[in-house]
């Protein structure tokens, strides 16, 4: 087993003639060619073009609408995250509007809704809702319910109602965790 086989010369020169020159390697890592770019954060920058644009109109609080104000936010994140989101300043995605479905409907809309905004990368979508002033005097419906949805899926950071020009107490921001 530790015998050692003698190279034959006659097979050195034939390994080297078709191997051709050769020259040692100063290290044994290889880096590739081209080094793949750095991902792009669309919608991060469409936020700051949005904060940043609006910090120049002078109109820092946008007037929100009295009433029954949804607002959560997950223990840990940043008050000034959930503080953007009250205000309108993170770039809405996409939207669903619940008006006129049963609240088993608009669990199972919801949820699908979130689950592909998820998907697509976004992370700031609306959920139109209503105010419920056609629930009679029993009040909304599907509002008090999304909030407690909201609050069950780990996919929602926080929440918060929207400002008075994407439909006040009658519409959601939620802001949503990346995959």
């Amino acid at each position: 087993m530790g015998r050692h086989r003698k190279l034959d010369p006659d097979d050195s020169s034939l390994f080297r003639s078709h191997v051709g020159p050769v020259r040692r390697l100063r290290h044994s890592r290889v880096d590739p060619e081209h080094p793949r770019p750095a991902p792009i954060p669309k919608m991060k920058l469409a936020d700051e073009q949005q904060v940043l644009r609006e910090s120049l109109t002078g109109d820092l609080e946008p007037d929100l609408e009295t009433g029954e104000e949804l607002v959560y936010s997950r223990p840990g994140l940043q008050r000034s995250v959930l503080r953007n989101l009250r205000r309108g300043r993170f770039a809405v995605g996409d939207h669903i509007d619940l008006h006129g479905m049963r609240s088993d409907e608009a669990r199972v809309a919801l949820w699908a809704f979130v689950q592909e905004a998820q998907r697509r990368g976004i992370t700031c979508v609306r959920v139109i809702h209503g105010k419920g002033l056609r629930s009679s005097n029993r009040g909304p419906v599907l509002k008090p319910k999304l909030a407690r949805w909201l609050r069950q899926w780990d996919a929602v950071l926080a929440y918060s109602s929207a400002t008075r020009a994407d439909g006040g107490t009658g519409a959601t921001y939620v802001l949503l965790r990346k995959l």
